[in-house]
Order: structure tokens, then sequence, then C-alpha cells
């Protein structure tokens, strides 16, 4: 029996309309298996980045923006996340915190500072792929007076002192990473916050590890 006319491209139309739904299923179990905005969550998208013309002006967070910071604007993590950025390109990462909003150009997932974009290479090309790990650390503890920190590690490289507080992380609470700025340059330092008479024990211990402890008080 011969096909109506019509039939076959109501069949095609109907399997089409099939198919979209189902990638559209597939695509939000995807992202419910990887919640990115959690800690340890995954992302991978279009970078760009932004420099002189924002330089000196307020973000989202009412903190200035300093294009020479390791900063970035994201749409929807909270401020003060950490996040491992890293080209897909050429294989190099950066640590940045969140502290504005955007990009808000279609397709982009995150807005780089000039100083990260430079480590990453995207000055040149503007634009560049890149898998984003959400590191934490929005409400993760910085030094405060009257606390014992015990620094384990200061590095030149940023992603040395993030790749030594993830190992931490699994073992220690209140792991952080600060940042020291000298006229030599600039250095990360490793951190584990002590609880009084624990300092002693927790000192020991890391140093068991081959950790170089020093005692901290501040």
């Amino acid at each position: 029996m011969a096909d109506r006319p019509g039939d076959r491209g109501t069949e095609r139309k109907g399997r089409v309309r099939v198919a979209w739904v189902f990638a559209l299923s597939l695509s939000a179990a995807a992202c419910a298996r990887l919640p990115y905005a959690q800690k340890g969550g995954v992302e991978v998208g279009l970078a760009s980045w932004y420099g002189q013309e924002f330089h000196g002006r307020p973000t989202s967070s009412r903190e200035v923006y300093d294009m020479n910071d390791m900063t970035a604007a994201h749409r929807t993590l909270p401020f003060g996340t950490h996040v491992m950025v890293t080209n897909l390109d050429n294989d190099r990462s950066v640590v940045v915190r969140i502290n504005d909003r955007g990009p808000f150009v279609r397709g982009r997932v995150i807005d780089l500072s000039y100083a990260a974009a430079r480590v990453l290479g995207l000055i040149g090309p503007g634009t560049a792929r890149v898998r984003l790990d959400n590191l934490g650390g929005a409400r993760e503890p910085a030094p405060e007076p009257g606390r014992i920190w015990l620094q384990v590690g200061a590095f030149s490289v940023q992603e040395n002192a993030y790749a030594l507080k993830k190992r931490l992380d699994k073992t220690y609470p209140g792991v952080a990473v600060t940042t020291l700025k000298t006229a030599n340059g600039t250095y990360f330092r490793v951190r584990v916050r002590a609880e009084g008479n624990s300092a002693d024990a927790l000192a020991s211990r890391l140093a068991g590890e081959g950790l170089p402890v020093i005692l901290i008080r501040e």
C-alpha cells in the first residue's frame, strides 16, 4: 500500500521530536549527577576575560575589581568560592576566587581576571574551552586574630598550594590558603587551623607526614 503524501514527513518529525526530548532528559540527568554548585562539581564550557576597562570598579560582591588578582565572575556560584580553571587547549591551570557575576554572553561559563587569563594563555585568543573544578571555600575559615595556625607549605605556584590543600582536606578540617605579596613575588601559604592544646599533637602528626610545620599565632 502506497504512503499518503505527508506520511513520511510526519513520521520523521515525530522521531525528531522524541529524540530531542530524550536528549534533554539525558542532559538533565547528567547535570543531576554533577551538581557544580557543590564542592567537587565539574563544569565545562567557554571562558573569557575582562581587564583594564573594569579595573578599580566595584564588582557584584562590592569588592573593587583588581585585574591583577586571581578572581573571576560566575553566574551562580557563591562569592568566595574557589575554582580551579583548566584550559583544555594547553592544560594550564589556575585557581580563582569568585567575586563577581557574569559572563552574560550565551555559551560562556566564566569571566576571568586579566591575571588569571594571562596564566591560562587567553589574552591573545580571548576565549578558550575550559574545565571548572569547584574547590569550595565560600565558607572556609580565614586566619583570624587569636587563632593558632600550622603552616605546612608556601608556594610561588598557586596550583601547588591548592593541590596540597585538596589532599589535606580529606583528613584535616580548617585548611586554608592565604596569599602573601612581597617585593620578591607572591606566595601562597597552606595552613591548618589548630585549637589550643591540640596544636602540638597536630604539628607532630603533620610533621610525621613529611610536611614542614611552622606554628603561627595571629
